[in-house]
């Protein structure tokens, strides 16, 4: 409205005193007077460090085999990586994929139970802090179920013990706690163990077992499964594993999955909290070794096409230093 007001009072009295009139600025209106000519449309370059068409599909051809189908670009890039080939970053990776079929993440939401003390453990190296729990698994009727029972190391996430059973028993639980401590040569003192508020979990011959062990016990705040975030995580790995069945026919065939899922998991299986480091290797205490030769093989890939690497020189991921079930506010952020 303002600059049609302009327009009529141009031939009256100029067009700078009738903008200056209306309080509106000159350029504007010779702006819009004259409109700047579009832009040329055509073909972008691409720069010089980008990958060339035979790069991106040898890239997409690792990513698309049958090997690494079901693998996040992360695990293809690290396991490259352990073999001593570099074909990308991982960056690149995910946008080559994302131009095909894009992606999603899902997160759910929590209850909040702001009137119990929420645990607070810290784990800095293995054998220091466990977190364990059960899950059920479908039998081969409705309402039949076997139960999975699994003791997980909270720093290196490595599955230190675990059985199917046919029922929830703080026996059994007992008998398999006690295994894990004896193999993993658990001294008075040395560990934490964490648990939810299961029946099997807050039974007294765990409790008695743990205190003749001399270890710790711990437990989440009633109806707050994020106390226990890494065995969660953990169930969650096996029931999204492809292959997971519907229904398990038989407990024998419960426990074959189960042997051949956590040999993947501890063994192959790279873990993005670890630096993508398999949780044996950070359990064992590989993980440093395998960092340096990663950093080899990147600084190899450097040294042939630095101009592909415009930030800084690229370096292996970080290892884990800590690991917090409920970090408190004032400490500074583990890996």
């Amino acid at each position: 409205m303002i600059e049609a007001t302009v327009e009529e009072l141009t031939p009256v009295v100029g067009t700078r005193p009738a903008c200056r009139a209306l309080g509106v600025a000159p350029a504007t209106i010779y702006r819009r007077r004259t409109p700047p000519p579009p832009r040329p449309v055509g073909p972008r370059r691409p720069p010089a460090r980008a990958l060339t068409q035979a790069e991106r599909e040898a890239v997409l051809a690792e990513l698309h085999s049958e090997r690494f189908a079901d693998c996040s670009p992360a695990q293809v890039w690290a396991t490259l990586l352990d073999e001593g080939r570099y074909l990308a970053s991982q960056r690149t990776m995910y946008r080559l994929l994302a131009a095909e079929h894009g992606g999603v993440r899902e997160r759910r939401a929590q209850l909040d139970h702001p009137s119990y003390q929420a645990p607070e453990l810290l784990a800095q190296r293995p054998n220091e802090v466990y977190s364990w729990d059960i899950t059920k698994l479908k039998g081969p009727a409705k309402w039949t179920y076997f139960y999975l029972y699994v003791v997980l190391d909270v720093f290196s996430r490595y599955a230190v013990g675990w059985t199917v059973q046919h029922r929830e028993s703080s026996q059994v639980a007992r008998d398999l706690i006690a295994q894990t401590c004896q193999q993993q040569n658990i001294q008075p003192g040395q560990l934490t163990v964490h648990a939810d508020r299961g029946s099997s979990m807050t039974s007294k011959p765990v409790a008695f077992l743990l205190a003749d062990l001399g270890v710790t016990k711990t437990h989440n705040r009633p109806y707050t499964s994020t106390d226990n975030p890494y065995s969660e995580a953990q169930f969650k790995t096996l029931k999204y594993r492809p292959g997971f069945p519907a229904r398990f026919d038989t407990i024998e065939h419960a426990r074959a999955f189960c042997r051949e899922f956590f040999d993947y998991y501890n063994n192959h299986h790279r873990h993005s909290a670890l630096g993508l480091m398999t949780p044996a290797a950070v359990h064992y205490d590989h993980a440093q070794q395998l960092r340096a030769a990663r950093a080899r093989v990147l600084a190899a890939a450097y040294a042939a096409r630095p101009e592909r690497f415009v930030a800084r020189p690229p370096v292996p991921p970080a290892l884990p230093s800590a690991a917090w079930i409920n970090k408190p506010d004032n400490q500074e952020v583990a890996h």
